[in-house]
């Protein structure tokens, strides 16, 4: 079996590959450099994928040519939130990148393809996410129903799975999840804001501090201010 892995870099897709690999996929990693701020990730990717002994493959887009998100545009990535400010915000947030997901699965699907993949995985969540739209089951029931219309293997009865192993669990379980795993979470990068050592302020860090603190887990990362998980 083949599956195309979104691989960021960032902690929930370096789980999800793993997950894919533990479920006996050959994984053919995709990492997408998009023009984001935190460009960083792909490293992080890199590192990664070596571990998971992937096949990787970085795609360039530039995002950055229509803009309107803090992480492909000159606008301030939002910082010193607390963890239920950003559980209980109703409100997009300006990180969210105009149909990132509907674009990087659209090219992972043309990847599918040719490789001939059974299926695609993907470390979106819906429980502890960042109130992006296309993070939701919905978004995805509805992209599967899309891709079993758009593709060879849909019209044959060949599907191509659409996975989310991680679309109903808190941060801190994807955490522990990826710990029982062996993922090397030192190779990880969440932060949003594009430096060398993560700020521990953005909603993404902080997202990622309380999970592993919930998880009773000690993050291997160090932060400019010296938040610690524990």
């Amino acid at each position: 079996m083949r599956a195309v892995c979104l691989l960021s870099g960032g902690l929930d897709s370096a789980v999800t590959a793993a997950i894919a690999k533990y479920q006996g996929y050959e994984v053919y990693a995709l990492t997408f450099n998009y023009g984001q701020r935190h460009k960083r990730e792909v490293e992080s990717a890199k590192e990664i994928a070596r571990w998971l002994g992937a096949v990787h493959k970085i795609f360039d887009i530039d995002l950055n040519q229509f803009g309107g998100s803090a992480l492909t545009d000159k606008i301030n990535v939002p910082e010193g939130k607390t963890i239920d400010e950003i559980r209980d915000s109703d409100e997009i947030p300006v990180t969210y990148v105009p149909a990132r997901n509907t674009i990087f699965l659209s090219i992972a699907l043309a990847y599918a393809e040719v490789i001939d993949a059974d299926a695609i995985f993907i470390g979106a969540h819906a429980i502890d996410y960042s109130g992006y739209p296309d993070c939701r089951p919905d978004y995805f029931d509805a992209f599967q129903r899309m891709a079993n219309l758009a593709t060879k293997q849909g019209v044959e009865n060949r599907k191509i799975d659409i996975k989310t192993p991680l679309i109903e669990l808190e941060k801190a379980d994807i955490i522990r999840k990826g710990n029982d795993l062996k993922v090397p979470f030192e190779h990880t990068w969440s932060c949003y804001k594009g430096g060398d050592i993560p700020c521990g302020v953005c909603d993404s860090c902080v997202i990622r501090i309380n999970g592993f603190k919930e998880a009773g887990l000690e993050d291997p990362l160090e932060y400019e201010n010296g938040i610690q998980s524990q």
